[in-house]
């Protein structure tokens, strides 16, 4: 039975979750989080919709074997995908990461114009230039691809000449159109942070992981479901492939050493 101490599951194609993950324990600490990186499969981005649909809902069962009490989609592949299928096939809250990044993006333009960079599928979708048109429909809106940055993430290659280069080349077009505001689509895409913003100069970012991770912060109290205070904070990582470069890689962006880690099949 689901308690104050089951946990909160978040998963995500690959490494990228763990920018969600990471701002979810800086707001709530006590709470308890299983993490399931799809890493067999990344990236869902240049999957089609009916791939990404099978793939999240097998993620989707995974963790609800778990016991959790939330389920985060830290995914935004899966979000412009899947998101309404998943939550009207479960019954804990389900929670994904555009609308929380549409909503801050609104927010912060000046001049209404905002920049999504993500991945194919997240762009081809619309999902966040309907989540912004929703709010604000006078709002311009600029989507861009950038499909290199997720291998890049993974590789942990995101700094340096080979970053620098790619980056500069998918966001010249974003910041000739003039936006005040870009935001990161994909949760790989924070991990870049430093030198995107170093191409995008006084262009204000928008990560959805810190968006999301206030809606979850929200959520769970009006549900009595927060963890407590007292208990010790547990978090286990499930992988699909390469537990070792998980390990390294988010290790090296979490600064702690991942541990209680284990390599799955999904089925």
């Amino acid at each position: 039975m689901m308690n104050s101490e089951s946990a909160i599951g978040i998963f995500d194609s690959g490494i990228g979750g763990l920018t969600v993950l990471k701002e979810v324990s800086r707001i709530l600490p006590h709470e308890n989080i299983i993490y399931l990186g799809d890493t067999a499969r990344v990236p869902y981005g240049i999957r089609s919709p009916e791939t990404v649909t099978r793939y999240s809902f097998e993620c989707t069962g995974f963790l609800l074997k778990q016991n959790i009490k939330l389920l985060v989609v830290a995914c935004n592949t899966v979000s412009a995908i899947s998101l309404q299928r998943i939550r009207e096939s479960v019954s804990i809250p389900v929670i994904g990461v555009i609308q929380p990044g549409a909503r801050a993006a609104v927010s912060s333009t000046k001049n209404k114009k905002i920049g999504i960079i993500g991945t194919e599928t997240t762009i081809k979708s619309n999902a966040y230039v309907n989540a912004i048109k929703s709010l604000d429909r006078s709002i311009e809106v600029f989507g861009l691809p950038c499909p290199l940055f997720v291998p890049l993430v993974e590789e942990g290659w995101t700094d340096g000449a080979i970053a620098q280069l790619v980056a500069e080349k998918y966001l010249k077009g974003i910041a000739d159109k003039g936006a005040d505001t870009l935001v990161l689509g994909c949760t790989h895409y924070p991990l870049l942070r430093a030198v995107i913003q170093d191409v995008m100069r006084g262009v204000h970012l928008i990560d959805s992981a810190v968006e999301t991770a206030k809606v979850v912060r929200d959520m769970l109290p009006s549900a009595d479901h927060t963890g407590s205070a007292g208990m010790t904070r547990t978090r286990r990582f499930f992988v699909t492939d390469s537990p070792g470069k998980f390990i390294a890689v988010g290790g090296s962006f979490l600064q702690e050493e991942i541990k209680n880690i284990e390599k799955i099949e999904l089925p």
